[in-house]
């Protein structure tokens, strides 16, 4: 899969939901997403480019109300600080395409300790 280029491009290959998360670094509503209750076995893509960001194996129920992961997959992902609304958080977008996914925080289950929260419109998955 080709990566577009122009923010015309995403906006031609992505849903209005997805554009507004992935490119405009929006949050979807808590509770809402397709995969939030998946259990199936394989990988959590990025929904932008197909890049492979999350094993099926570090998925848990935080109660967030969205899919959370102990870890990400090896240089899949890239981390930024994130300053908006008035909290410091760490932003996590796909090393990739640069598309925004979720936030991670360190109030995780063991053995990371980390919680990575992830909108679901921004993902994609494939089961093994």
């Amino acid at each position: 899969m080709e990566t577009p280029k122009s923010e015309s491009e995403w906006k031609k290959r992505l849903t209005p939901e997805q554009y507004h998360v992935l490119r405009e670094k929006g949050t979807e509503m808590a509770f809402t997403g397709k995969l939030l209750k998946n259990k199936e076995t394989g990988t959590y893509t990025c929904a932008a480019c197909d890049q492979k960001l999350f094993s099926s194996d570090t998925k848990f129920d935080s109660g967030t109300g969205w899919p959370s992961f102990t870890d990400a997959i090896p240089s899949s992902v890239e981390f930024h600080r994130d300053m908006s609304h008035g909290m410091v958080r760490t932003e996590v977008t796909c090393a990739k395409c640069g598309s925004h996914l979720g936030h991670v925080f360190d109030d995780g289950p063991g053995p990371t300790g980390k919680r990575f929260c992830i909108n679901s419109c921004s993902l994609d998955f494939k089961k093994q």
